[in-house]
């Protein structure tokens, strides 16, 4: 009898079935488009489950296969239809396939733009109606050749897209505030310091970033306004990330010649979504990853991974723990969370286009087998700027490597003031951050940041401020964020001088929204005010 039976609740490659049924030990049950009631019922039969983007795995389906899920495997990159805090919680492991479908992506947004170029859908439909003479008129394409092309974001996907376009004579430049100015170099790629800076000049851009906070509608009323005039704009990465109305009044003002989209705010789109009226655009239903090869490859990769989870313990890709044994997790398991937590808060601080990770340890952690501290702090650090559930222990190196980031340790012989210290600290050869954190007793804290010493908790929201070390400031910006019902959990003050600058570091009981930071730094006093989300 099968040691373990495997769930398939979205259809993968029949390739990646027989990786799994080739497993004397594992049995695989094939069951598409169950409800959420029923996934419950059947999760506690369960040892590993497989889906793409079709099924939710939920917490409470989590929980009903709780002691026998053992790893939930989802064939694509996005992770958001599995409740990953959940399955952390019980010990289930989440892997993806980050690789997978990268040059899909990549050729399908290029095809988006070539077909915005030439008007090839509507010239096509000119045809079928029986206007030849009259498309022949009226489709008149531009070329790609010496024409400006901004990518913004320079991971797998839009590497390969610049690739492709240099091929075509297009000049390339870029914004990614995580990709080194080094590596930039090295792919011919002008590297821009802000997406204004990289959007000014553009023929054409595409989008090949995650949806964060940060870069929701990223591609806004106010950035379209300074935009060259008849630009032409692709989003095959994700919805959210153009705001769609101000699409549509850039094409009605003329200002945009046109746009290719392939994701949607809202998908499907409403029926009476007024940009599918436009002529100027261009639209495919979410297929960047729709090739038999893509889902050939991640439905065999998931497949592999789960196999070997199951059958060797064998870890790979996984959005969620390491692949470490139970003795070493007791050893280093606390450093892990502490250091992911400092890699995300320094994500949150350090200047862009970094050239170095590097993180210093002190003490006796020092002593200890540091490899996957680094990849914890690396991946906190990474998964900022690329989404969460992209950056792993594994893959963590691999991703900063092809942002030209160096990543280092080191063991610094200086006397600590701590028993243990961890240290990181990200930059270039212009400016760099830091944060250390440490342990006073069982309980991690923040000790240093920005090389002033605090003390703060590693945890929910952080408010960091820069002001004059004034009389009054403090209480003003207590009475600022207690009229916006917001209350201070603690707070943690550091000055380089008297009546110099201070570094003050609030714990948060909830999140500032825009309008509470923007009315913090209009206080007297107050340079720079921030909310840190750990």
């Amino acid at each position: 009898m099968p040691a373990y039976k495997v769930l398939v609740a979205d259809p993968i490659a029949e390739k990646g079935i027989e990786e799994l049924r080739a497993a004397p030990e594992i049995e695989v049950d094939i069951k598409l488009g169950l409800s959420e009631e029923e996934l419950i019922a059947l999760a506690p039969s369960y040892a590993a489950i497989i889906v793409r983007s079709g099924v939710k795995i939920t917490g409470p389906v989590i929980e009903a296969g709780a002691g026998v899920l053992k790893a939930i495997g989802r064939a694509g990159v996005g992770v958001d239809n599995i409740d990953i805090p959940v399955a952390t919680k019980n010990g289930v492991v989440v892997m993806n396939t980050p690789a997978g479908n990268t040059i899909s992506t990549a050729e399908h947004a290029f095809t988006l733009m070539m077909s915005l170029a030439r008007h090839i859908p509507q010239a096509h439909r000119s045809v079928i109606d029986g206007r030849f003479k009259e498309g022949r008129k009226a489709y008149k394409g531009v070329e790609l050749y010496q024409k400006t092309l901004a990518i913004l974001g320079m991971g797998r996907i839009g590497s390969e897209f610049a690739r492709r376009a240099m091929a075509f004579g297009m000049r390339v430049v870029a914004y990614d505030p995580y990709l080194a100015a080094s590596r930039a170099k090295s792919m011919r790629v002008e590297l821009c310091d802000t997406v204004d800076e990289a959007v000014a000049e553009a023929d054409f851009i595409t989008l090949h970033m995650p949806k964060t906070k940060e870069t929701a509608h990223l591609i806004n009323a106010e950035r379209i306004a300074k935009m060259k005039p008849g630009v032409r704009i692709i989003n095959c990465a994700r919805g959210g990330l153009i705001d769609e109305k101000a699409l549509l009044a850039g094409i009605e003002s003329g200002q945009v010649a046109g746009a290719a989209l392939d994701v949607f705010e809202v998908e499907p789109p409403a029926e009476d979504e007024p940009l599918l009226l436009r002529e100027e655009m261009v639209f495919t239903p979410h297929l960047g990853a729709s090739t038999e090869e893509a889902q050939e490859n991640v439905g065999i990769e998931i497949a592999i991974a789960i196999r070997d989870t199951l059958l060797s313990g064998t870890v790979v890709n996984a959005v969620n723990m390491p692949n470490i044994d139970e003795q070493t997790l007791a050893e280093i398991g606390p450093y892990l969370k502490l250091a992911e937590t400092l890699g995300r808060l320094i994500g949150q601080i350090a200047p862009n286009q970094p050239d170095f990770f590097r993180i210093n340890y002190s003490g006796k952690v020092g002593d200890v087998d540091t490899t996957l501290i680094t990849r914890s702090a690396l991946k906190g650090y990474l998964e900022v700027g690329a989404g969460e559930g992209s950056a792993n222990y594994l893959n963590a190196p691999a991703m900063a490597e092809d942002r030209g980031i160096r990543v280092t340790e080191s063991r610094p012989a200086d006397t600590c003031e701590f028993t243990d210290l961890i240290e990181v600290v990200v930059g270039n050869s212009g400016e760099e951050a830091s944060v250390a954190g440490t342990f006073f007793g069982s309980q991690p804290r923040i000790v240093k940041l920005r090389e002033r010493f605090i003390e703060a908790a590693p945890e929910g929201t952080l408010l960091l401020l820069e002001n004059t070390d004034a009389p009054g400031i403090v209480g003003r910006v207590g009475q600022w964020l207690g009229d916006h019902g917001i209350n201070i959990a603690s707070m943690s003050l550091s000055r380089n001088q008297v009546g110099g600058r201070a570094l003050s570091v609030l714990n948060l009981d909830s999140a500032p929204g825009e309008e509470v930071i923007a009315g913090l730094e209009k206080i007297e006093g107050i340079h720079e005010a921030r909310s840190v989300l750990l």
